[in-house]
């Protein structure tokens, strides 16, 4: 069943444009290379106008993998976002599990819509080609924690048997972003031209103005010109060495992900407050001490301070934040060195689950991988294989388990297996300073 709108499910061009969707499809279509010999693909467009594209591999386990991709992505969904990501995640139809993504119908930070129009999919694979024994909801990154609002939200005849949450940004809308601020107002202290003195002036805010006509790369000239980051280490300038680490050292982010992250609060967070908070902004920073600086009083001092909006706050959580209330098993990864996804988002959900009454139904696992967007095909292979002894079986998977599971995989499919079954995340607020909140 379909939920109503939420108020963040704002109408855009893009949501316009898919209310007047024509469903088309199942129909066969090539597939990307790499996910198996004899696999047969399937593409079409749902009834709010999501693509989606569907793997069914010629030796089927009976199973489906429902899978939200990441991002979220900005402008008008395209094929081509789908079909990456299934040459991405070929190991499941590798693994003979058929396969099922949906570009969902609109760009941005809408986590219930896209919810849905994964849930949507789900039943048109069930109605229109085949029935599965067993279906697995998988997110990744920002698909996470729309994988885990689905699963809240769609109960009614256990649609799904249990959730995969890989590499997921799953502390919440309200809570998950807070660092972008951070690294907008400390960008800003340093280097005084986001926006530049000559430009009208905005709070950071909500991101970007709706006027703007600033680009990604405009932005990423403007970041070198300060930060150097388009050159060896070696060769800045002492000024840009200082600037570096002053935001590495507060931010707590690693260097490589400066850009991108600031392309986040820049784009997504503009995204937020224009389409889906009215125009006001749901992040702020008062009360937020920073530290790690060669002087963090003055930082703090000079720092742009905002408040959250209450409405904005409200209307965020209610889509993007998560309740815990999952009522099937399951099953995370995250790398420790995630440079996109801090690892310390798994302490927070795994309190999330624990509130809600459904820690026992919660088992995270940790690599020592240094990347966010594909760990290694064992990995995945392992996790799969636990999720479904679990469903199957009743047998609930520990951390040790899953490692050994990867070795055993490997053998096969060779890569690597880099599973730390001891560790345990931190706290969020050891990594981000606390704030006050509406």
């Amino acid at each position: 069943m379909l939920l109503a709108a939420t108020p963040l499910m704002a109408k855009t061009p893009t949501a316009d444009a898919a209310a007047g969707a024509v469903e088309t499809g199942p129909t066969e279509t090539a597939c990307p290379s790499g996910v198996g010999d004899g696999t047969k693909c399937l593409a079409g467009r749902d009834s709010a106008g999501s693509l989606y594209l569907i793997a069914m591999p010629r030796q089927w386990n009976g199973d489906l993998v429902v899978h939200a991709h990441g991002g979220p992505f900005l402008g008008a969904p395209t094929a081509k976002r789908v079909a990456e990501d299934l040459e991405r995640w070929s190991i499941m139809p590798r693994l003979g599990y058929a396969w099922a993504a949906s570009s969902y119908r609109q760009g941005g930070v809408a986590v219930t819509a896209a919810a849905e129009d994964t849930d949507r999919l789900r039943q048109i694979f069930i109605d229109k080609v085949a029935k599965p024994k067993h279906v697995y909801l998988h997110g990744q990154s920002w698909g996470a924690s729309v994988a885990a609002k689905g699963a809240e939200l769609f109960t009614r005849g256990k649609p799904y048997d249990a959730v995969l949450l890989t590499s997921g940004v799953l502390g919440g809308g309200t809570r998950s972003y807070d660092f972008r601020l951070d690294l907008r107002v400390v960008y800003q202290y340093l280097c005084h031209n986001h926006p530049l003195p000559t430009e009208p002036q905005y709070p950071l805010n909500i991101g970007l103005p709706p006027d703007s006509k600033l680009t990604q790369h405009e932005l990423a000239r403007r970041v070198d010109d300060c930060l150097g980051l388009n050159k060896p280490a070696a060769e800045r300038t002492p000024e840009q060495a200082r600037k570096v680490k002053t935001i590495v050292d507060v931010v707590h982010i690693q260097e490589r992900s400066i850009l991108p992250h600031l392309n986040w609060a820049t784009w997504h967070f503009q995204d937020i407050a224009q389409k889906r908070t009215g125009g006001v902004s749901p992040f702020g920073n008062i009360g937020a001490v920073y530290a790690g600086s060669s002087d963090d009083a003055a930082l703090n001092a000079g720092v742009l301070r905002y408040a959250a909006d209450p409405k904005a706050v409200a209307t965020l959580s209610a889509d993007a934040d998560l309740t815990g209330r999952i009522p099937v098993p399951v099953l995370t990864v995250h790398a420790i060195h995630d440079p996109t996804a801090m690892v310390e988002l798994q302490d927070s959900f795994g309190r999330t689950m624990a509130a809600a009454g459904r820690g026992d139904a919660l088992v995270q696992t940790f690599t020592g991988d240094k990347d966010h967007s594909y760990l290694s095909d064992p990995t995945y292979a392992a996790l799969l294989e636990a999720l479904s002894a679990w469903t199957t079986q009743g047998r609930k998977p520990t951390p040790e388990g899953i490692a050994a599971g990867c070795e055993k995989a490997r053998a096969t499919l060779g890569s690597t297996c880099r599973f730390e079954p001891a560790y345990q995340p931190k706290p969020l607020d050891t990594r981000v300073p606390a704030r006050e909140r509406p």
